[in-house]
């Protein structure tokens, strides 16, 4: 199959994804806090990201223009929210149950585009929301929440995050869209880092954790939870195309739940294992629809 090794890239960039809100629920029985897991990852794959971009400007890569830089920057911002508001929810409810809430970015960029481009979404697209809140429901085990670890403070915190991760794919999807992935994701990932750095500046200079083991956890979360993904989103889906990855993205839901499970020990009923799946055919279906629409459009 031509495009199996494209497919498979953006399935292990979404399963890497998947594994982190584990790895950082475990990092915070070290001591550590979201502030800094999340402001030291964004930055070291900032770094990481313009090494290779210097190295690589000799085989053709584009420079940026000031015009790029600020929406870019900006765009960097949301995704450095989405991961603090994201860190910090799973210090206060289960990882599994903070990736099924997170997956509502599904829905809430169908209203961003609604609100702001007045793109209505269509009945096939208003149907996939009502199971995907079914799924969330079910998956979330929200029917029976004095037998999880739930808390309106986590709760919060992660639907922020669900926000602006929606407000991150509605802008990445529209800027940038000329510029090759490298110097696009340095740049994004610099803002992710300058925006985690000035809402948390006062806890990030106050905590005196870093240490060796500090820094292989941080190395770790840039390479595992950034750096890789990116690399491998920007390789393959130009070459299969946004409707396919997707739904290939899908896959950070059940390895995030089984990652969970594994490494954190949480316990996963029969009636959460349907939600899941409720959410991730919801998930797909949504996603095979709009491509369907894009190609027409095209």
């Amino acid at each position: 199959m031509k495009n199996l090794k494209y497919i498979l890239m953006v399935l292990a960039g979404g399963a890497m994804y998947g594994t982190m809100s584990s790895f950082v629920k475990l990092f915070y029985s070290r001591g550590y806090n979201a502030a800094e897991l999340s402001f030291s990852q964004a930055l070291l794959a900032a770094v990481f990201l313009g090494i290779f971009l210097l190295l690589s400007r000799k085989r053709g890569t584009r420079n940026l223009s000031k015009k790029q830089v600020i929406p870019l920057l900006i765009t960097g911002g949301t995704i450095g929210l989405t991961n603090y508001l994201y860190y910090q929810s799973v210090s206060y409810i289960s990882a599994s149950l903070a990736i099924v809430i997170l997956m509502q970015f599904t829905w809430f960029s169908l209203l961003l585009e609604w609100g702001i481009f007045r793109k209505k979404p269509g009945k096939p697209e208003l149907l996939t929301v009502v199971f995907i809140l079914i799924g969330t429901i079910m998956a979330g085990n929200l029917f029976y929440a004095e037998k999880i670890s739930f808390s309106w403070k986590g709760i919060t915190f992660v639907l922020c995050s669900s926000l602006t991760y929606a407000i991150y794919i509605v802008a990445n999807s529209r800027v940038g869209k000329d510029v090759n992935w490298l110097p696009k994701s340095t740049m994004i990932m610099t803002g992710s880092a300058l925006t985690i750095f000035i809402v948390n500046a006062n806890t990030i200079l106050a905590v005196s954790h870093f240490s060796y083991e500090f820094a292989l956890i941080a190395v770790f979360l840039a390479v595992i939870g950034t750096s890789i993904p990116t690399a491998l989103f920007a390789a393959g889906i130009p070459k299969i195309g946004a409707g396919v990855s997707s739904i290939l993205m899908t896959v950070e839901l059940p390895v995030a739940i089984i990652c969970a499970t594994i490494v954190l020990n949480e316990r996963t009923s029969a009636v959460q294992i349907v939600g899941i799946l409720i959410m991730l055919i919801a998930i797909s279906a949504m996603n095979y629809y709009k491509s369907l629409i894009t190609q027409k459009t095209d």
